[in-house]
């Protein structure tokens, strides 16, 4: 019979070795506490790139995986190999501009919620299933999983460190997109878009 410190002693080891990945499905919950402002959501729901990728493999029947960025985001910089749809939150609007970010200002999906809703119902599911909501580092999706749970959707999940990731805040690498996300996780993705799954106006 196992005593109570063998017993703690095998789950502390267990814990420490998933922190290394060497014992898969032991992963400590995610501690969100920390989570900006910007990137959290009123469900409460969020992923790490990682976190969608390994949930989209196991569970690709019953998730609607959506990539929020803009056309010219996927364009030039790629797009996830397990994304169910493209369905922007805005767009580049190239006849204003935004001083304060020195770039072009962006201008709302009005179809966005509506365009959702389709995307669920070709895949044959419905408002309770999971979605999960990814676009470049995780605060556009999280507007974006708002917009929904506002319309009745149960469970939206924000992927809080997004397509390409957090900017870094030492080194020679402060300022660019090197922390986490997508493709700096070493997940799949690829230039060469499917049609099938990209937005097109109306």
């Amino acid at each position: 019979m196992m005593t109570t410190t063998l017993l703690k002693r095998l789950l502390a080891a267990m814990a420490a070795l998933s922190l290394l990945g060497l014992f898969p499905g032991t992963a400590l919950a995610d501690d969100w506490s920390n989570l900006s402002k910007k990137k959290q959501t009123k469900p409460g729901l969020y992923m790490t790139a990682e976190d969608a990728y390994k949930h989209t493999m196991k569970n690709m029947e019953k998730t609607l995986f959506v990539d929020v960025r803009t056309p010219s985001e996927l364009n030039y910089l790629g797009a996830v190999t397990v994304m169910d749809a493209h369905v922007p939150l805005v767009f580049m609007d190239t006849t204003a501009w935004n001083d304060k970010k020195h770039r072009y200002k962006r201008a709302k999906n009005e179809n966005f919620v509506s365009e959702i809703d389709a995307a669920l119902k070709k895949k044959g599911l419905g408002k309770d299933d999971t979605v999960i909501l990814m676009c470049r580092s995780g605060s556009r999706s999280a507007h974006a999983v708002n917009m929904l749970a506002d319309v009745g959707y149960t469970k939206v999940y924000n992927v809080v460190d997004g397509y390409e990731g957090d900017k870094s805040k030492q080194g020679s690498d402060k300022g660019r997109r090197t922390v986490n996300g997508w493709k700096n996780s070493g997940l799949p993705w690829t230039y060469s878009l499917d049609k099938d799954y990209m937005y097109f106006t109306k």
